[in-house]
């Protein structure tokens, strides 16, 4: 399982991403990122999220994220990226 870290914010966006997509490789057809512990980010964080999504594309994986914050939830929704997230994030908005 993949995880995003408590602060995740402009300064760490890129060093995340390079660790989640490098991780990818070990992750099954079904890739599962945990954003639970997320306590402190921007509108990176949810940058970081696409970004891991497309990646997974390439690879031909599907993305599940998990314990997303609802503010994070929020702005996807504020930015009308919410329908690229999971249907299971998704059913979290509603």
């Amino acid at each position: 399982m993949l995880q995003l870290p408590a602060t995740l914010t402009h300064q760490q966006a890129a060093a995340c991403v390079q660790d989640l997509v490098k991780n990818l490789a070990n992750e099954p057809n079904t890739a599962v990122l945990d954003a639970a512990a997320l306590t402190s980010f921007d509108s990176s964080a949810l940058a970081v999220v696409l970004e891991l999504r497309r990646a997974c594309a390439r690879l031909g994986k599907q993305l599940r994220v998990q314990g997303l914050p609802a503010q994070l939830l929020a702005l996807a929704t504020l930015y009308g990226v919410h329908t690229l997230l999971d249907s299971q994030t998704q059913q979290a908005l509603a």
